[in-house]
């Protein structure tokens, strides 16, 4: 079988590469990625000279592009995880959300149309989506796979009409597809933007930790690797043409959870304890925040039986060794020196 996986260098798209490319061995992969700023294949050394593993450099805004490499390798399945996904990024600059997470999306579907031809046996399209489509909870209650979509953000409104689209060409051109909807991942290997990671380096450098409003939203959090097993459930035993919500089971206030790094991080770094906590500062409040998310995840619990395999404080202690362990990465990274890593491996500019 040969798959591609689109956004396979950014941070759960290299989780999912690895994995396929390490369990399944009469697989080929495919890692499409355009390596932008959150692209880094340094997140990808430990297989890229793998034999079953290909790397191509492309925009999936490209349709000239899209379309000629599916001629070229005849995928057979794709994992569609290639997004731009910073909401506080979406807010400054819209459009290039609508261009990669729609326009982006909408090639990928065209191209597997075209290639596969309404010869759909063993062929599918899975596309990897966000729990932010489902807008906003209040203090109880869970999104359901049944939930209406009502998105809040430049970010989640693409989200939204990218699996429109999916379950569109699914109607109409009867396209095999499945829909993932996760919640808040962590983990290994996150581009220092998204919560965890950014205030495990605003600690390590004494930086001040800026909380949005009074820090009391709510989220639900997947640890990646978790998220890597469950992609790899769905794809191989998911019902065709299905949603499945994806979450942690676990849900934390933004301060209760940043209180805890804290404490984490101090023992970690053996500093006094509150020496993090000092560094918490409460900022303005950005545009249309969803006060709370949370997750149904029982539909795949029970009719695949995945269910994460470790509780959030396991997590983020492996998380936390992980970016403590590796900080020639988090200063190529946070430097961007990580993206000569290409020009070096590749031998291109």
């Amino acid at each position: 079988m040969k798959i591609l996986i689109t956004g396979g260098a950014g941070f759960i798209g290299s989780h999912v590469v690895r994995l396929f490319v390490n369990k399944y061995k009469n697989y080929k992969i495919y890692n499409l990625d355009l390596l932008t700023y959150a692209g880094n294949l340094e997140n990808l050394k430990d297989v890229e000279n793998n034999p079953n593993y290909q790397f191509i450099k492309g925009d999936i805004n490209d349709s000239d592009f899209i379309n000629s490499i599916f001629k070229t390798y005849q995928f057979d399945a794709v994992i569609h995880l290639a997004a731009e996904s910073h909401v506080d990024r979406s807010i400054t600059d819209p459009l290039s959300f609508v261009r990669t997470n729609i326009f982006g999306t909408v090639n990928l579907l065209n191209a597997a149309k075209e290639i596969w031809k309404n010869n759909y046996s063993s062929k599918l399209f899975y596309h990897i989506s966000t729990d932010e489509v489902y807008g906003t909870l209040g203090d109880t209650g869970l999104f359901t796979e049944t939930t209406s979509y009502d998105p809040n953000s430049p970010y989640s409104a693409s989200k939204a009409s990218s699996d429109h689209f999916v379950r569109a060409y699914g109607e109409t051109y009867n396209l095999p597809y499945v829909i993932t909807n996760c919640s808040n991942n962590y983990g290994a290997n996150q581009f220092p933007e998204k919560l965890i990671p950014l205030f495990i380096n605003n600690i390590i450098n004494n930086k001040e930790l800026p909380v949005y409003g009074d820090g009391n939203y709510t989220r639900d959090w997947l640890y990646v690797a978790d998220h890597a097993i469950a992609i790899d459930f769905v794809f191989h035993e998911g019902k065709r043409n299905e949603t499945y919500n994806i979450g942690g089971f676990n849900e934390w206030k933004n301060i209760d959870l940043i209180k805890l790094l804290c404490q984490q991080m101090d023992n970690k770094l053996n500093r006094p304890k509150g020496t993090s906590e000092k560094l918490i500062k409460f900022v303005k409040d950005r545009p249309g925040h969803d006060l709370r998310y949370a997750i149904d995840a029982s539909k795949i619990k029970n009719s695949l039986g995945w269910g994460p395999s470790v509780t959030f404080e396991e997590g983020l202690k492996l998380t936390i060794d992980w970016y403590l362990s590796n900080s020639e990465w988090l200063d190529n990274v946070t430097s961007g020196n990580y993206q000569k890593y290409y020009s070096i491996q590749y031998g291109h500019n």
